[in-house]
């Protein structure tokens, strides 16, 4: 039996954008065999530094954790794109170094679990997302997959897997939609059905 626990924000804790419609964590729990288990610690909110206070709530007998975060840090650094003088590119270097310390801070203690780990980037084709928007989450993009390749973790790429506006909420258009988070729930039941942790080497899933 595997007990996957999903980590991190509203990517995974997204049933208050799908009213009446099911929830990412519902929809792995669909895809995955029925004698496997899935837990939400996932968080609307929160940053990557809080997946510590998650891990704390870790269920014994966790297989594999899966952590998509980062969309949040991004956000909380959303002004820099507004400022409109030549101290974005500053800020923005910024904002990479203190992502990438906070981020690798959090993998070093997610480490520690010794279980496996899948990460998520952070999608960006939510709709009305700004072009310069688009252009910063590269920056915390960038982070993610470096330390996965360094590390040999997996990854989902979510920009490839929410790429239609109909992936977003129509109530906060930067949550999962129910289409959306069923592509979600694919593509991380098909990593924990297929991926070979034993494997030093990152693999990257799309759909």
């Amino acid at each position: 039996m595997r007990h996957i626990v999903l980590l991190g924000d509203s990517i995974f804790d997204n049933a208050a954008y799908v009213p009446g419609e099911p929830a990412v964590i519902e929809q792995v729990r669909q895809r995955i065999f029925a004698t496997d288990l899935a837990t939400l610690l996932a968080v609307d909110g929160d940053v990557t530094s809080d997946v510590a206070q998650q891990l704390s709530r870790l269920p014994e007998g966790a297989t594999h954790l899966f952590i998509s975060v980062g969309g949040n840090d991004a956000l909380g650094k959303s002004h820099i794109l507004t400022t409109g003088d030549g101290s974005v590119i500053r800020e923005l270097s910024q904002a990479h170094e203190e992502f990438g310390s906070d981020y690798r801070a959090m993998l070093d203690r997610v480490d520690r679990s010794n279980l496996p780990i899948t990460l998520c980037t952070i999608y960006d084709s939510i709709p009305g997302l700004e072009r310069a928007a688009v252009m910063a989450l590269s920056v915390y993009n960038d982070i993610i997959l470096r330390e996965a390749f360094a590390r040999g973790i997996p990854v989902v790429d979510l920009r490839l897997v929410c790429s239609a506006a109909e992936d977003y909420s129509a109530l906060s258009p930067i949550e999962p939609s129910a289409v959306g988070g069923g592509k979600i729930a694919d593509t991380l039941a098909h990593v924990l059905q297929n991926h070979d942790f034993t494997s030093t080497h990152t693999s990257v899933y799309v759909p």
